[in-house]
């Protein structure tokens, strides 16, 4: 990125001072004076870039800041640098092929992305899902959940000044990631999830690493409170920092631990249950403030609740197949290709040529630990889908930042914008 010189413009009134900051938004003039004070247009108040090169900013984002010495007036994201393509390649794969790049979107809770693409091809061409697969979706999804938070709280507390806490929930998130390679073969990107249910049944060990999990991890989530919960300094820089209302946050169309934080009890898993997630008793976690610290709070809870539901689910897991025996979407047994061509030439050309949906249009979605991921799938009837668009709930809460930003100190920008949890891979797309 190339920095512009500052440029100057004078008028009958006052001269206009334009920082660098412009020229690299690439908008015009005028464009500029809508977004930021007169303040700034003049010089009097300053305009600063906070990324994409910044370390705590998270991910590829860049913030363009109007600051009145330290007080933020202005917060304008900018965000694009991550832009993948996603939705677009998606419309050239089979719908089978397009898993894999649900992985990508939300890397840190990829089986949850996989969860809701699978769901919205399920529904378009009506298929059910064993209800042993079911309850191993949910299972890993709630893993999932738990990993998301983990990697949120750490880097969170790190942007804040808790680097312990890093380390500490880097150390259990091991465990999640040894179980997500356990079933899948890979740590992050698994592709586990299929149409019509699962690639393949858990293995032997799947239970005993699953109950060691939910061992283990109360008495570290007791640790990571003992550290944090009633910090005098942690405090300070939480409470009555970036809060946003509940008439806001809804606006905004917030939606996960960011709304919740608000008071506003809206879970996709209760509203619009998926997976068998009704077959579960669990509590949504709410604050009532709307800042920072309400939105920590609500995520640790969520530790508790996923435990719950993944304690059930495990108790309850039923015998029986893993996937569909639709065979328009399901292939055939791995052990019938060595010996029936028919099998053989089924495997090659549902892999090859994919397989057909109806014409139509469909909405999926659920609940990820950033809040309400949503797939829209339009199809033309062909095994390749017309239209793919994911709803993702990193953007609509980044929508809210400018809003908590104002009026807040620039040393609280790093927290506010961590508190919302955004992943720019989920942004961009």
């Amino acid at each position: 990125m190339t920095v512009a010189e500052p440029k100057y413009e004078a008028n009958e009134s006052h001269p206009t001072v334009v920082s660098a900051a412009d020229a690299q938004l690439d908008i015009t003039l005028d464009q500029l004076r809508n977004l930021v004070s007169p303040r700034a247009m003049t010089g009097e108040n300053m305009l600063l870039n906070m990324g994409p090169q910044h370390p705590s900013t998270h991910g590829v984002l860049r913030l363009l800041l109007e600051l009145d010495g330290e007080t933020v007036v202005n917060c304008i994201p900018d965000v694009g640098f991550l832009h993948t393509g996603i939705e677009k390649t998606c419309e050239s794969k089979t719908y089978t092929k397009g898993i894999v790049l649900t992985d990508r979107i939300d890397y840190l809770a990829p089986m949850i992305c996989n969860l809701a693409y699978v769901g919205a091809v399920e529904k378009l061409i009506d298929v059910d899902v064993p209800l042993r697969a079911q309850y191993i979706r949910v299972i890993l999804a709630e893993l999932t959940r738990m990993n998301s938070h983990l990697v949120w709280l750490g880097t969170h507390a790190l942007d804040i000044g808790a680097m312990s806490m890093f380390l500490y929930t880097f150390r259990e998130r091991e465990m999640l990631l040894d179980i997500f390679e356990l079933v899948s073969g890979a740590r992050m990107m698994t592709s586990y999830f299929r149409v019509g249910g699962l690639w393949r049944d858990v293995p032997a060990q799947f239970e005993s690493a699953v109950q060691k999990v939910l061992d283990i991890f109360p008495s570290r989530i007791d640790e990571y409170e003992k550290l944090l919960k009633e910090n005098p300094i942690w405090k300070e820089r939480t409470v009555g920092v970036g809060v946003i209302s509940k008439e806001e946050a809804i606006a905004y169309g917030m939606t996960g631990p960011s709304l919740r934080g608000s008071g506003v009890n809206y879970d996709v898993r209760k509203a619009m249950p998926y997976s068998s997630y009704d077959h579960f008793d669990f509590s949504v976690p709410l604050g009532s403030n709307g800042d920072v610290y309400d939105r920590y709070r609500c995520r640790l809870d969520e530790f508790e609740q996923s435990m719950k539901i993944i304690r059930q689910a495990l108790a309850k897991l039923p015998p029986g197949p893993v996937i569909t025996d639709n065979r328009k979407v399901a292939p055939p047994p791995k052990h019938e290709i060595a010996f029936s061509m028919e099998s053989l030439i089924h495997h090659f050309k549902l892999w090859t040529e994919g397989f057909g949906a109806p014409e139509g249009e469909v909405y999926h979605a659920v609940e990820s630990g950033k809040g309400e991921f949503g797939v829209f799938i339009s199809s033309d009837g062909s095994p390749r889908p017309r239209r793919v668009h994911f709803r993702a709930p990193s953007l609509c809460n980044l929508q809210a930042v400018p809003d908590m930003s104002k009026g807040a100190l620039i040393a609280d920008i790093v927290g506010i914008v961590g508190s919302v949890d955004i992943v720019l891979g989920e942004v961009d797309r």
